[in-house]
């Protein structure tokens, strides 16, 4: 055989086992915003039950095997409650299409690849944002723009009391579209009008919340 048959058989044998290869996986759901609220505004059954709720519309999308956190911060009266930020990895986090949504924390909360377009629910479905009705953009965060806790001496609720209240207070939402108000934060926008179903409504909301996979 000379030199430059034996390099055509290389090649054909090279390309016959790159088609005969399987494909390469998707990559894995790790982010998506829930497709539907808990029923009782604010009150999510503060984050063990935000958490549950992730992990079973997951499961229910057919993602197994992973530990799903609510994107979600806590107050404290001394000191600093939970931030969102610590309760949710490192990443990388894609959406349910395979789409990169950060590759770390620093990235998440610097120039995250967050828009309408992205951030779909479990299913791979958008959630209905600005010019859609009803505009459903405010999702629940209780979070500073660097997914921190609030400090004690930052005036008001931030988080319907932990996530318990579906009455008296209010919570930091983001837009998950990044518009609204000329504010394109997609987790610290504004404050929610109240706890309640009717009052995150009211803002343009329906007490979704972010679910990130932690491991």
């Amino acid at each position: 055989m000379t030199r430059l048959t034996g390099l055509i058989v290389a090649a054909t044998v090279s390309a016959a086992a790159m088609l005969s290869a399987p494909a390469m996986a998707d990559p894995q759901m790790g982010f998506f915003v829930t497709s539907k609220g808990m029923g009782d505004g604010a009150n999510l059954g503060g984050l063990e039950g935000a958490d549950a709720h992730c992990a079973t519309l997951a499961a229910a999308a057919g993602s197994t095997g992973r530990t799903w956190r609510a994107y979600l911060s806590t107050q404290v009266k001394e000191g600093r409650g939970i931030s969102a930020r610590n309760r949710i990895g490192e990443g990388p986090w894609y959406n349910a299409n395979g789409e990169l949504i950060a590759v770390d924390l620093d990235q998440l909360h610097l120039s995250p690849n967050i828009v309408k377009r992205t951030a779909v629910d479990e299913n791979g479905n958008r959630i209905k944002g600005r010019g859609d009705k009803p505009n459903e953009h405010d999702i629940l965060t209780g979070t500073k723009d660097d997914g921190t806790a609030y400090f004690p001496w930052e005036e008001g609720d931030k988080t319907c009391s932990n996530w318990t209240s579906n009455g008296e207070g209010s919570a930091t939402v983001g837009h998950h579209d990044r518009h609204g108000g000329g504010n394109t934060s997609w987790n610290a926008a504004h404050g929610s009008r109240g706890c309640s179903a009717d009052n995150l409504r009211g803002t343009g909301g329906n007490g979704y919340f972010y679910c990130f996979a932690a491991d």
